[in-house]
């Protein structure tokens, strides 16, 4: 009489009838080789299971880069889809004054961000009434401060977008929210010959929202928008 115990017939039918319930289980599988090598004894050494278990981490390593690979084409479609319309809110405004104040309301609120300031380089004072007016969202620097704060006094070249981690934020930007602002993207604005530069500043209070190691070609878009929003303005 055999020690060796056999199936349920019930459960051996349905086996049969669906063979891909076994094989796609890898839980399973593994217990299956595991209980082969083992009838087969210390000694001999079993070139099949081993190609299993190679093949088997290879597809575990396939497995979660593609995982990796769809969570990166959601957040960039995500990305994208949130810039643009950020970039529709933006134009939507048809004074100016609505425009500047839209950045640090809706448009903020949409890029999910805290902090929207523009800069810009001017020989004109804060005290200038029509600046105070938009002081929530609009700083003006002298001449050359953009470059400086952007490069840190360095020799360095300029890019287009920079994105950083802070201590805090410059209060000269930021004014009293400067304190709780960890990290920031800086867009350099080119408004055309014969006129100073910008800075458009988006800043956070999560330091890894903006980090170094990021894409800005979305931020270099938005940029892009808005420089010849603003020419239109200062046209």
């Amino acid at each position: 009489m055999s020690s060796t115990a056999k199936i349920d017939d019930s459960l051996r039918e349905k086996i049969i009838s669906q063979p891909d319930m076994v094989l796609d289980d890898q839980d399973l599988m593994r217990a299956l080789i595991a209980a082969n090598e083992k009838t087969m004894g210390g000694n001999i050494v079993d070139l099949r299971g081993i190609a299993m278990e190679r093949l088997e981490a290879r597809l575990d390593r396939l497995e979660d880069t593609h995982r990796s690979v769809i969570a990166a084409a959601y957040e960039n479609l995500a990305g994208t889809n949130q810039v643009h319309r950020a970039i529709l809110r933006m134009l939507d405004p048809v004074e100016f004054e609505p425009f500047l104040h839209d950045l640090g309301g809706e448009v903020a609120d949409i890029l999910r961000v805290d902090s929207v300031r523009l800069v810009l380089e001017s020989v004109q004072s804060e005290d200038d009434p029509a600046i105070k007016k938009l002081g929530d969202v609009l700083s003006v620097a002298e001449p050359g401060f953009i470059d400086d704060y952007l490069n840190g006094g360095r020799n360095v070249p300029l890019r287009q977008v920079t994105l950083r981690q802070l201590h805090s934020g410059s209060e000269q930007i930021y004014g009293e929210d400067s304190d709780w602002i960890r990290s920031e993207a800086c867009l350099k604005l080119d408004f055309g010959d014969g006129r100073l530069p910008g800075m458009l500043v988006m800043g956070a209070e999560d330091p890894h929202q903006f980090t170094p190691q990021q894409g800005t070609d979305l931020l270099a878009f938005f940029a892009g928008v808005f420089e010849r929003a603003m020419r239109r303005w200062l046209s």
